[in-house]
């Protein structure tokens, strides 16, 4: 039986779709309702796939993702969106992670993804397909994020609105790092204000707009 890690920050939709999954024969042994919960779930609980919000507060979904897969490379993770813009997709795809279902097709494709991943296949909600296809063959794929890891970590946090000292206490670090972490990512982005950052972010999915 498969063993199943949920995570979104709705208590009401995870409840939805511990059903569905149920209902597939699967088991859901963990939950989460952030992405750093995500993470710590995924390492410490013996799962076979997680199914992941890419919209998620203090860590989204992708980053999550990479956190998860650097220490269980051979983790399956499906991850569920409202967006099916190609920049989202293939940011998704380059983390490493094999499914991308729509929320407003997860009662009929969410089980289907899971089968597919689980054969070692690539799963996009139908519609999805096509529009990331056509945006490589015209070459319009964005180009790779320059941040690093923690960076992208620093900006999602900014452009939720936190502050220097709550970036520093929710990455454990110091307000100086932390504030050397923003001026940097400031600069790699030739961006002087915060908007600009919340701009970026919500262009390559780290937010939500």
């Amino acid at each position: 039986m498969l063993r199943i890690l949920l995570a979104d920050d709705h208590a009401v939709l995870r409840e939805g779709l511990k059903t569905l999954l149920q209902g597939a024969g699967w088991s859901v042994v963990a939950e989460a309702a952030d992405g750093r919960s995500a993470v710590e779930q995924a390492i410490r609980t013996p799962v076979d796939v997680v199914v992941l919000d890419i919209g998620m507060p203090g860590l989204n979904g992708i980053e999550a993702a990479r956190a998860m897969l650097r220490t269980r490379r051979n983790l399956v993770i499906v991850v569920l969106t409202m967006h099916a813009e190609e920049p989202y997709v293939i940011e998704a795809l380059r983390a490493g992670i094999k499914g991308y279902v729509l929320k407003t097709q997860a009662s009929s494709d969410l089980v289907e993804a899971i089968r597919t991943v689980m054969t070692g296949k690539t799963y996009l909600s139908p519609g999805i397909a096509g529009t990331v296809a056509e945006a490589l063959q015209v070459g319009a794929e964005p180009k790779a994020d320059p941040l690093t890891a923690r960076e992208r970590e620093v900006l999602q946090l900014v452009s939720e609105g936190r502050t220097t000292k709550e970036v520093a206490s929710a990455l454990g670090i110091s307000v100086k790092t932390a504030e050397t972490h923003r001026t940097r990512l400031m600069r790699k982005l030739d961006v002087h204000e915060t908007a600009g950052l919340v701009r970026y972010a919500i262009r390559r999915g780290i937010i939500q707009a």
